[in-house]
């Protein structure tokens, strides 16, 4: 027996990630996501793992977004019965996502028997409410810093990666033998001198450095906020004009929220309502708000207990009613809603009645995955297809860069380069083949051996190299 590591998600592609790891008999799971976009990415959802998850001893979860932790219920379905283990605000976000995942496979089940558009009869979900339920139940809470014992010869330490409330990277410590080697997983790593999120903690000595590679071919942009949105705020604006930001409910619509109104505050962009337009958007920042004294946010925030962490006048809208309303709302107003590449929820609803009115403002606020109606949108579509209809594309369309929670290609390099020691090899995962290739370049022209698995591909270690075969 050896050592092993296969790249069953995240390889590839941006989304599914899911990284198994054999050692000393144990087998466990770091990330267990949904794979996301493109039609063929998604079908791969439907597909048996390439591994026996009755056999998977434990999951260790970076973080909580869906294509970290969306596959836990069918992974939980599938027959996988061990414990799931996350930052305490890491499963509290997974909660409230896993849930609102369920719903959405629902009513997209619902919503294709109704009109007899699926293959299968009567269409299915990919899990229910049941199944989030019966995966919530697995899932044990650990801290930063904290060495968990997962079996003889494995055990994972969780440290704070700046990308969202809860997110860590995870310091795999393993032993086969007299074999020893300690693997990092970076699941996704957060920006420097970012308001909301702390920095990136320091990368610990590691053999082996599993990381992401989102932007790993673009850095982000460095102007101001404002420099970028007052022209075309201001004219919408003055138009009476409604700016709509599609945005994601964890993280980015608490940072696109918080970094607008200072502006307001500030007297850069005019008083204008802002509307958070998404329950799960909600739930998220009543989250958000019980942490802002613990350290594991920005300091800044510190001493916002009492008030929450926005003011009065940003308005939250729960209720379908109170969606609907904001329809009938002159401008100028801000409406923040979700999903953030457009692929569902209320924002369509909202993107159906705005763009085809040159009047209103859509401003991307974040990565756009292939496939997405938010890549289409920024690529100068000139209709999207939304609830069946081809919506023409009046408005104006602007993509906001530097809300973005993905640390970017310098950035990247820069947290690699915080280890006491380079890793000896460095695997690239969750990023397009363009993205990682080009932050493979990057990494070699820094002095790192950076080895770019293809999804399905397995390693095992090599004693005494401190690097992976390819099997």
């Amino acid at each position: 027996m050896t050592i092993r590591l296969a790249f069953h998600g995240g390889a590839g592609t941006v989304t599914g990630s899911r990284f198994l790891v054999t050692a000393n008999g144990r087998r466990v799971l770091i990330d267990c996501g949904l794979f996301q976009g493109l039609k063929a990415l998604r079908l791969k959802n439907w597909q048996p793992p390439a591994f026996d998850p009755r056999s998977v001893d434990a999951v260790v979860l970076t973080h909580a977004h869906i294509d970290h932790s969306g596959y836990l219920p069918r992974l939980v379905k599938e027959g996988f019965r061990g414990p799931i283990y996350g930052t305490q605000p890491t499963l509290e976000l997974a909660t409230v996502l896993l849930l609102d995942a369920a719903q959405l496979q629902e009513e997209d089940a619902a919503y294709a028997n109704r009109k007899g558009f699926s293959k299968h009869h009567p269409a299915l979900p990919l899990f229910d409410r049941h199944d989030a339920i019966a995966a919530l139940k697995h899932m044990t809470p650990v801290g930063y810093d904290e060495w968990l014992e997962l079996g003889e010869g494995v055990a994972a330490r969780f440290h704070n990666a700046g990308h969202i409330l809860g997110s860590a990277f995870v310091e795999l410590r393993l032993r086969e033998g007299d074999v020893e080697t300690t693997v990092v997983f970076s699941g996704d790593i957060g920006r420097y001198d970012m308001p909301l999120h702390v920095d990136p903690h320091a990368l610990p000595a590691c053999d082996t450095l599993v990381l992401e590679s989102t932007y790993g071919d673009r850095l982000h942009e460095k102007t101001a906020l404002l420099e970028q949105v007052r022209e075309p705020f201001l004219q919408a604006a003055a138009r009476g004009g409604t700016i709509l930001i599609p945005a994601f409910a964890v993280a980015r619509v608490q940072l696109v929220t918080l970094m607008l109104q200072e502006l307001i505050d500030a007297g850069e962009l005019p008083p204008m309502p802002i509307h958070i337009d998404s329950p799960m958007a909600v739930e998220v920042t009543k989250i958000y708000g019980k942490y802002l004294e613990t350290g594991e946010l920005d300091e800044a925030l510190a001493g916002n207990g009492r008030r929450g962490l926005f003011p009065s006048n940003v308005q939250f809208h729960r209720t379908v009613e109170e969606s609907r309303a904001l329809n009938n709302l002159p401008g100028p107003r801000i409406i923040i809603s979700s999903s953030g590449m457009l692929t569902g929820g209320r924002v369509l609803h909202h993107l159906r009645l705005l763009l085809p009115n040159s009047k209103n403002l859509v401003a991307l606020a974040g990565y756009q995955a292939v496939g997405t109606r938010g890549r289409a949108l920024l690529e100068g579509a000139t209709a999207l297809r939304i609830h069946g209809m081809d919506v023409p594309v009046r408005s104006r369309v602007i993509s906001i860069e530097g809300f973005s929670a993905h640390a970017d290609a310098e950035e990247l390099v820069r947290w690699a380069e915080t280890a006491p020691a380079p890793p000896k090899t460095v695997f690239l995962a969750h990023g397009e083949p363009a993205a990682t290739k080009a932050l493979e370049q990057r990494l070699e022209g820094h002095g790192f051996n950076a080895v770019v698995p293809w999804l399905g591909q397995e390693f095992a270690f090599v004693p005494g190299s401190g690097r992976w075969r390819a099997d």
